[in-house]
């Protein structure tokens, strides 16, 4: 039986969260090396046990806050996105993206938020639209509205956007349904994005032909040209990604493993799979030892649950709400102590075994 919407939103962002915490370690690994380094994955190994979330979980909870206080006008989202892009920058975010950056820079030099954006296929649109799919999924202009604005302001090459789309509806239909065919899959997106996106569809199409051939997902990784790892570019992550939602939809702890051991950009492919999967089967659905295990503040779970329930109170029923609150000083020291994480993780890549 589908979720309320309250549990399909909050699963949203803590399966994001706990996706990209389980998948950050190795991030920009191939396959090989991180079945060396890595050879069992079965909980956080970020620092000590406990996972941490990277851009991708930080992105989803800055649209969720935008949305909250745009109430459903979009050109209200775009101003509070905008700006929170801005301030998100100050707090010396780790691994942001270039085309990002680059967008981030110049809306601080006084670029409109639709002038500010570069042209670029990367994977930042992709990795913020599921939770605007699950609010706003029951009426397709207005996502595709929320889709456009939301990666437009950081990306302008058309394919971010067909990608960002394709994993919004999948969020939705996610949402609604328990399993949903691949084949309705593909025709939903196919009528929606027409045949201007028809490079990207026939990768989607793919996607949804294996899903019922049921190969695992490292094999469809490997006949899609990834077999060393999945890539920062939106056309190779967002088919592979499609792919193990279509087939784990119920089974978010073997898709998010699958898909880790995919390799390359792992937090990114595991956390947009995250919040697919995430808003059909919820809290309950994410293993309790990886939400136990999420080492996070101000973000966290506590603090992302009643983010869940304010954004469900605006999309669901209309009801005004303020953005949830966030200790500026406490997202500097965090931000500090995951970058000497991170700055840890590297030293250890130069070691054996390789």
């Amino acid at each position: 039986m589908p979720l309320q919407k309250a549990g399909s939103i909050i699963g949203c962002i803590l399966g994001t969260a706990v996706g990209d915490a389980i998948g950050l370690p190795y991030e920009g690994l191939s396959k090989q090396r991180q079945h060396r380094l890595y050879p069992q994955i079965n909980s956080h190994h970020f620092f000590f046990g406990k996972g941490m979330v990277s851009d991708d979980t930080e992105h989803t909870c800055m649209v969720a806050q935008a949305l909250i206080v745009a109430a459903g006008d979009v050109q209200i989202f775009a101003k509070q996105l905008s700006w929170k892009l801005r301030f998100w920058l100050l707090g010396l975010p780790a691994g942001i993206g270039y085309a990002t950056l680059k967008a981030i820079l110049r809306l601080w030099l006084g670029f409109p938020y639709d002038r500010a954006g570069i042209f670029s296929a990367g994977n930042g649109p992709a990795m913020r639209s599921a939770i605007i799919g699950v609010c706003y999924g029951d009426d397709i202009q207005k996502l595709r509205e929320f889709v456009r604005v939301s990666t437009r302001i950081t990306h302008t090459d058309p394919k971010a956007e067909y990608g960002a789309l394709a994993v919004a509806i999948a969020s939705y239909l996610s949402s609604h349904q328990s399993s949903v065919s691949p084949q309705k899959y593909y025709r939903t997106l196919e009528n929606i994005l027409g045949t201007e996106a028809g490079e990207f569809l026939q990768l989607i199409k793919k996607a949804c032909d294996s899903a019922d051939a049921q190969e695992s997902t490292e094999s469809f990784a490997a006949h899609m040209g990834l077999g060393t790892g999945v890539t920062g570019y939106i056309y190779h992550t967002v088919p592979v990604v499609i792919y193990a939602w279509l087939r784990y939809q119920q089974d978010y702890q073997t898709a998010i493993l699958e898909i880790v051991r995919c390799g390359g950009d792992t937090d990114t492919t595991a956390a947009i799979l995250g919040g697919i999967i995430g808003a059909s089967v919820g809290k309950a659905g994410i293993p309790s030892l990886w939400l136990d295990g999420l080492w996070e503040m101000p973000r966290n779970i506590n603090w992302m649950e009643i983010l869940g329930r304010r954004l469900t109170e605006v999309s669901e029923r209309g009801v005004e709400q303020r953005a949830l609150f966030l200790p500026v000083p406490n997202l500097f020291l965090r931000n500090l102590f995951f970058m000497l994480v991170v700055i840890l993780h590297g030293f250890r890549r130069l070691l054996p075994p390789y």
